[in-house]
């Protein structure tokens, strides 16, 4: 067959376009899945169930990285300044996306409206207030009359300035009116190791990290602090049973860099919601205190700015700086 110049042209352009067409192609490589806080908590254990899902769904290895520090800045910061490929993803959550802005304002390194393209909101949780099984209280009635006939002489640790394990207690010294001594830890695993010590005798931890060391008989459960009592654990009441309108909630979401193409947060986003909506994932937060909660992009977006303005509230109203 004879073979024309212009013939020729055709087919080599068409040769020429096909490695073009495979390197569109997305997910091509393993996704990176940083999470801001140190193994073993909360935002970690989520964002290992999430990830092992997240790849059968899109074919590629979707690898978690802690980067931990500064109550999540550090991590955070990797991902805002992170090529906006789909390639680098965080697992955020509320702290670093609304209780880091009034604690921090300028001097916080990112802006988490500007900075990051939200893609799923993907869990929510509560705190529990737990203590180690020497403390002579057995609820938050006894507490409190504990910490106000021995002002100081309690304390409580948290996992980073800022966290809801920080705000939880300090909130929880205003509401009751006692003096409770902070001890501040780099992450949850030191306050928690101090804890099971005695060296702390109390914790506003989150579910994930404390409800196994209570199922062990390591920590006593007092109270949760959601606003009522949970399905999942009826016979523990709310702090707000004794002290009003206290409350201390959590989620956890995924953020890509802005400026991420539009179908690369399609992708993600549907990744995302096959893992919330598969039953195993359910089965596997519920004992540890986490419920899913699935919104996609514009959803999470709107509820990310109305957290910025719900945190700055309380952390103004509660008086907490960062150190």
């Amino acid at each position: 067959m004879k073979v024309t110049r212009r013939r020729f042209t055709a087919v080599a352009a068409i040769g020429l376009a096909r490695p073009a067409v495979a390197q569109a192609a997305w997910p091509s490589k393993a996704i990176r899945m940083v999470v801001p806080f140190a193994p073993g908590g909360a935002t970690d254990v989520l964002a290992r169930i999430m990830a092992a899902r997240m790849q059968q769904e899109l074919g590629q290895a979707v690898v978690v990285e802690n980067r931990a520090g500064a109550s999540g800045i550090i991590g955070s910061e990797v991902v805002a300044r992170a090529a906006p490929d789909g390639y680098t993803i965080l697992m955020g959550s509320v702290t670093t996306h609304a209780v880091n802005v009034p604690m921090y304002g300028a001097r916080l390194s990112y802006d988490p409206l500007r900075d990051f393209a939200p893609v799923t909101r993907v869990s929510t949780g509560y705190n529990v207030l737990v203590a180690h099984p020497d403390l002579p209280a057995h609820n938050v009635a006894e507490l409190v009359a504990l910490a106000k006939a021995r002002p100081g002489a309690l304390a409580y640790g948290h996992g980073g300035n800022g966290t809801s394990t920080h705000l939880a207690g300090e909130m929880f010294k205003a509401a009751a009116g006692v003096d409770i001594l902070m001890v501040p830890f780099r992450s949850t695993s030191p306050a928690t190791a101090a804890l099971l010590a005695n060296e702390i005798q109390l914790m506003f931890d989150t579910s994930t990290s404390a409800l196994p060391l209570v199922s062990q008989g390591r920590l006593r459960l007092l109270a949760t602090c959601a606003p009522t009592r949970r399905p999942t654990m009826p016979d523990v009441p709310a702090v707000a049973e004794t002290l009003p309108g206290f409350e201390m909630s959590t989620w956890s979401g995924l953020f890509a860099p802005a400026g991420t193409p539009t179908p690369i947060l399609t992708r993600l986003n549907d990744a995302a919601r096959s893992a919330v909506d598969d039953p195993q994932t359910v089965q596997r937060l519920e004992p540890l205190g986490n419920e899913v909660f699935y919104a996609g992009p514009d959803e999470f977006a709107n509820f990310v700015r109305a957290e910025i303005s719900n945190w700055t509230a309380i952390v103004r109203n509660a008086h907490i700086t960062a150190e």
